[in-house]
């Protein structure tokens, strides 16, 4: 949700603070301010909006001489996006930053006024901070135990005390790594926030403490220090560049060619390496937003081919239902970010139940990949835009060959492999979708329709478009069309029709026809030629396996293509943030 960045060194932070919270816009962009602080005073600058904003007020300001800062990107939960609700909090000695909600704020700040603390701001943070104030007596570790003993919640917090120089931080349930190089340290909610000064880190686990000064780094938990492995990223700092594309949703649509050819490669090397859930009698997949509906794909896959039964669930969900575990049961949980607070607490959940996990998840670090019984990584890199493209396109491809392997379907590797040279034809024909773009870029309601997988690979197009575009988008079940959503079609309003299932084609056919007589603007997007429509996108035929990865490409640059011409912010769609890890 937030983004969190911190630094103390040899220098003024104001550079790497700025540059970290650029990298970090992506998991929100409300508000966002800079603490500097040094031996006699703090200094914090806050700005609604974006970050330029920010930037644009602090060029106007006479900064302090300081080393050490934090700095943070809000994604507006609790309190409007004002520039009182902004942080960095202030309150006493102490100066935080935080990525999280904490669910006992109203009780912890009726308590504080009380004592006489006085509040500035609607947030659950600067009640975090004024804990720790209350707290303090000039031992900051302590200070700090005392405080989260009390808070209920998520939280990532970066902290700054009056009367030191160093840097806190403390985690739970949200991320945070403590950045490491000679004589300068950090810390970020992302390593992409930091890795043009290092790529060197540690990983804070929950409620593990450090203490951050330029030249060491010092952990505790439980009162007592404790030892941390330094990790080495993997990542460089051109890949969170846009190499020359225009947005990073477009530069990471057109990545998806090489990094489909390079997981795919991974397994088909060594089909041992895909898990056999040939042994399950149930399986929960468990995900949110765009990775719940390659889930979706997943179950139809599972059930048709493999017949298996499973349940696919939303997170937010499934961790609060009833969950009978009465068979041999495997709950898959699916994200990009392996941080997604719902996903998190299905996954404890089903752990706490003695289930088998296993997470299709692109981080390695995170807290999802750490967690879980077993994991399958792909391989994505950063993904920097908002709506997720080259993220989802993978996730489908590996429950593709999760179905497949437990299917024991005949060889269709050398089909498989053609996939990536598909994928690149289609993306390379944007002229297409942008023309297509243009004549439906004005209308006020588009939907989307199609039966089985067919409906699972809609509602993506549906969500992708209404994400970036802002334009209300619906996907429903074709049958469903009848049964009160066609009184919403009017003459021109468009409708895609997306049809890979020969079984059930003559019947999405026939919905098709329904809304056409009712005057819709009818796309058709298949991979065979249906005669009657104007307008249609046809694509290579593939198994079913993996005939998705070629239709969800043509919806991801149509809704780019329409935001594109609607002036949408296309990276950063309003109200929306990357990773999801608060409730």
């Amino acid at each position: 949700m937030c983004g969190i960045v911190g630094y103390v060194g040899k220098h003024n932070p104001k550079d790497v603070l700025l540059a970290g919270l650029k990298a970090l816009e992506y998991r929100g962009y409300d508000s966002a301010g800079i603490a500097l602080k040094n031996e006699d005073e703090t200094q914090i600058i806050k700005s609604v909006g974006k970050i330029k904003n920010l930037e644009e007020k602090i060029d106007c300001s006479s900064l302090i001489e300081s080393n050490i800062g934090i700095a943070h990107t809000r994604w507006a939960t609790h309190g409007a996006p004002t520039e009182n609700n902004a942080h960095p909090h202030h309150v006493g000695k102490v100066t935080l930053v935080h990525n999280g909600i904490i669910e006992n704020a109203s009780e912890i700040k009726e308590r504080l006024l009380k004592e006489g603390v006085k509040f500035n701001s609607d947030t659950d943070t600067e009640v975090a901070c004024g804990l720790i104030n209350y707290y303090y007596d000039g031992d900051e570790v302590k200070a700090i135990e005392n405080a989260i003993d009390e808070l209920t919640g998520s939280y990532a917090f970066g902290i700054m005390f009056e009367g030191n120089n160093n840097l806190y931080a403390v985690r739970k349930g949200s991320p945070l790594i403590v950045g490491i190089s000679d004589n300068e340290n950090y810390i970020a909610s992302d390593i992409t926030a930091i890795i043009n000064y290092t790529n060197k880190y540690m990983l804070l686990e929950e409620g593990e403490i450090a203490v951050i000064s330029d030249s060491e780094v010092k952990l505790f938990k439980d009162g007592k220090e404790i030892n941390k492995e330094v990790l080495t990223a993997d990542i460089k700092a051109e890949d969170k560049d846009k190499q020359g594309y225009e947005h990073y949703m477009l530069k990471e649509i057109m990545e998806e060619p090489i990094l489909l050819e390079n997981t795919l490669k991974t397994f088909l090397d060594d089909m041992s390496l895909v898990p056999d859930l040939g042994d399950y009698e149930e399986i929960h997949v468990v995900a949110c937003g765009s990775a719940m509906y390659a889930g979706m794909i997943g179950k139809a896959l599972l059930e048709e081919k493999a017949g298996i039964r499973v349940i696919c669930e939303v997170a937010s969900e499934y961790r609060y239902k009833k969950i009978i575990y009465d068979r041999k049961t495997l709950v898959i949980l699916v994200s990009q970010s392996g941080e997604t607070a719902d996903t998190i607490a299905a996954m404890r959940k089903a752990k706490e139940n003695g289930i088998d996990t296993l997470a299709i998840v692109n981080v390695k670090t995170s807290t999802i990949a750490r967690e879980t019984d077993k994991q399958i990584f792909i391989e994505a890199g950063p993904e920097i835009a908002v709506a997720t493209t080259k993220a989802y396109i993978l996730q489908v491809a590996i429950f593709g060959l999760l179905a497949y392997k437990a299917s024991h379907s005949e060889n269709i590797i050398s089909e498989i492999k053609k996939l990536p040279r598909y994928v690149k034809e289609i993306l390379d024909d944007r002229d297409r979708y942008l023309n297509l773009a243009k004549e439906i870029y004005k209308n006020n309601d588009v939907f989307f329709i199609g039966r089985k997988v067919d409906y699972a690979i809609c509602m993506e197009g549906s969500l992708k478009l209404k994400e970036v575009s802002y334009l209300h988008s619906e996907a429903y079940q074709a049958g469903e069309l009848k049964h009160g959503t066609i009184s919403l079609i009017e003459d021109g309003t468009p409708v895609f029709g997306i049809i890979t299932d020969d079984d059930i084609r003559d019947k999405t056919i026939s919905n098709i026809e329904e809304v056409k007589s009712r005057g819709a603007k009818v796309i058709i997007v298949s991979n065979k030629l249906v005669s009657g429509y104007d307008r249609q996108i046809i694509v290579p035929k593939i198994s079913e396996f993996f005939q998705a990865i070629l239709i969800v490409p043509c919806l991801q640059l149509i809704a780019y293509e329409v935001a594109k011409l609607r002036g949408c912010d296309i990276d950063k769609p309003k109200n929306l943030a990357k990773s999801v890890t608060v409730e």
